[in-house]
């Protein structure tokens, strides 16, 4: 039985990836719609469990009463056994089982499974969105928006069912008890309620208006932890921990005041609430003994008022308590779906079909890019790179070559133009078929916090483990990778290479990437000075191999060393965003353009940083 309640919420259902709505009640409605009878449920539960709750007290005034009006104490059980037994029973079964039920519906249905539900939903969206998208974020304050949007929003709807709801349907049914004995005692309570009610209103807004406040300076306060440590490397290297002190403390500094803004205004709320109470347990009380006193309400009333009173003035604290749980979490969901409910920049068109590379003929039709700047980076370019040419792009740091990747890729749009391989569009196809049609190898080789396996498989997950090692060995890794042991134990193509491949050498990085996109075999390779990490040896076995990875592929190659794409087919030359210069190696050397210069300079042992990317 359990274990059918712990699958009635499947995290993982079957959905399209679609963009949560913007709005905060929509967002909520988003998720709770796609199993809203088990809410339902634990409503309709809590709802029967209020009603119980004050029956109790009601069962406490009539024994009371019962007892006073007893002529034969040794007749009591017999004249009145069957009430008594029901009054048991509803206490010792009926309770018991709905406050199980409701609790089980809560703790095993909702908490975990709809918690990743969420998770995993907002999870698959925000990993869809463009690069620029990351590139614009910390990633540790990314990740920390999912993992915390997901469980405040579960709390902050399990709360009001649980208790909010609960609360309020027991001190509606108090309020009827208390008609019923005298309409009179009915005052102290409802001017309770409004006056409860009222500084709800009052301080819940502002309490909400806070915690969003405090729930972004945590995300920001995360973001700067995550990145020193991301960078732990630099900050060693630099010796710049006191800096990173600093900025950490400027960051839980202000957390810490955004926190204390939101704690004084909860602090001064419990202050107005504790006042109401003793208001209204001393006016509630005093009524209900005047009214005794006066001949109109029974003793069993009075037992029933007082035990009404002294429980609501009991959960007045809870609800309090509850109640700015809740709109602090409603303000850390407000703060979260900010983030995660960001349009995605890069889309599939509505008609995108699958990209099929026959031929390898890339074309960049007149097109522009300036990051929606104004001017700058690509203007007016046109460029044919034929079926299985080989082309080296080379230039000045800025001239856009990297950027020409990026747009061929697709990680950003056009602003005029297209971009076509074998007469496609690739604004027209889907993106992932149009990047699983690309091999890249970047200087920056960056693997996954994952198994060397795990790493390679990336370029195709269909292969086994024979292909695996076919390719690393081409890369020349395979003899460093049997050499390998993680932390764990794991040794050679299960040993894990840490964050980024952090436990790796660069050039260990590179000849894992290398082979994982020797795997890939796609038929559009793009080199970005895919080399660079590797020392001269390694650097010479490899090229081998790349020129076997290269035939029968349409390549790019960018590369600081000339000398590494001096044997291409055709090198074009970029400055300012255009094509300068087209040609090979040896009509580019006799024509004495900015090739030229750039060659005769690092032939001479000596080029300026700033002149080549």
């Amino acid at each position: 039985m359990l274990s059918r309640l712990e699958n009635l919420i499947d995290p993982f259902r079957e959905t399209d990836v679609e963009r949560p709505p913007t709005e905060l009640m929509p967002f909520y409605w988003h998720f709770l719609r796609q199993y809203w009878p088990v809410f339902a449920a634990v409503m309709v539960t809590g709802f029967l469990a209020a009603v119980i709750e004050v029956a109790l007290f009601s069962y406490l005034g009539e024994i009371v009463d019962l007892v006073k009006n007893a002529k034969d104490a040794s007749a009591f059980f017999s004249d009145h056994g069957q009430l008594l037994a029901w009054m048991a029973f509803v206490a010792m079964v009926v309770r018991p089982i709905l406050f199980a039920i409701h609790t089980t519906l809560a703790n095993l249905a909702i908490i975990p499974n709809f918690t990743s539900l969420i998770r995993w939903q907002t999870h698959r969206y925000v990993l869809r969105q463009s690069l620029a998208f990351f590139q614009g974020d910390f990633a540790g304050r990314i990740a920390n928006k999912i993992m915390q949007t997901a469980p405040s929003l579960r709390e902050s709807v399990v709360e009001l069912i649980d208790t909010v709801w609960f609360v309020a349907i027991y001190t509606v049914i108090a309020l009827v008890l208390f008609f019923q004995a005298d309409i009179r005692l009915m005052v102290p309570l409802a001017l309770w309620v409004l006056g409860f009610v009222g500084v709800l209103a009052y301080f819940v807004p502002r309490i909400k208006q806070r915690a969003t406040i405090m729930s972004e300076a945590r995300s920001a306060l995360t973001g700067r932890i995550v990145d020193s440590y991301t960078n732990i490397l630099t900050v060693k290297l630099f010796a710049h921990a006191d800096r990173e002190d600093d900025y950490a403390r400027e960051a839980i500094a202000e957390q810490t005041d955004k926190f204390r803004d939101e704690i004084r205004l909860i602090t001064v709320m419990e202050i107005c609430v504790w006042t109401l109470n003793g208001f209204l347990i001393v006016g509630t009380c005093a009524l209900a003994l005047w009214l005794w006193s006066q001949g109109v309400i029974t003793i069993g009333a009075i037992a029933l008022v007082m035990g009404l009173v002294i429980r609501i003035n009991n959960m007045a604290g809870w609800v309090m308590f509850v109640i700015t749980s809740v709109f602090e979490n409603i303000g850390t969901v407000q703060e979260g779906l900010g983030t995660i409910s960001k349009p995605h920049a890069i889309v599939d068109h509505a008609e995108a079909k699958a990209l099929e590379v026959n031929k390898g003929e890339i074309h960049f039709e007149n097109i522009r890019f300036h990051y929606g700047k104004d001017a700058g980076v690509i203007d007016n370019l046109t460029l044919t790179i034929k079926p299985g040419e080989k082309v080296g792009l080379v230039g000045r740091s800025g001239a856009g070559k990297s950027t020409l990747v990026n747009l061929l890729l697709r990680f950003y749009d056009l602003e005029k133009g297209r971009i076509t391989i074998d007469g496609q569009d690739i604004a027209q196809v889907t993106q992932d078929s149009l990047r699983a049609q690309i091999g890249m190898v970047t200087q920056d080789a960056s693997l996954l916090h994952r198994s060397v396996l795990d790493n390679v498989l990336y370029g195709s997950e269909d292969a086994d483990e024979a292909a695996v090692i076919a390719a690393a060995r081409k890369a020349h890794a395979h003899e460093f990778i049997l050499g390998l042991e993680d932390q764990s134990g794991h040794k050679g193509y299960e040993a894990h290479v840490g964050e980024r491949g952090v436990q790796l050498s660069g050039g260990q990085r590179q000849r894992i990437a290398i082979a994982r996109v020797l795997l890939k075999n796609a038929p559009l390779l793009i080199l970005d000075e895919a080399t660079s990490a590797l020392d001269s040896e390694v650097e010479a076995a490899i090229q081998e191999q790349l020129v076997n990875l290269m035939k029968g592929k349409t390549v790019i190659a960018i590369a600081h060393r000339l000398s590494t794409i001096a044997a291409m087919d055709r090198l074009v030359i970029m400055d300012e965003g255009r094509v300068i210069e087209q040609g090979n190696h040896d009509v580019l050397i006799k024509s004495g353009g900015l090739y030229a210069q750039l060659w005769e300079r690092q032939s001479g042992g000596f080029l300026l940083e700033e002149q080549v990317a």
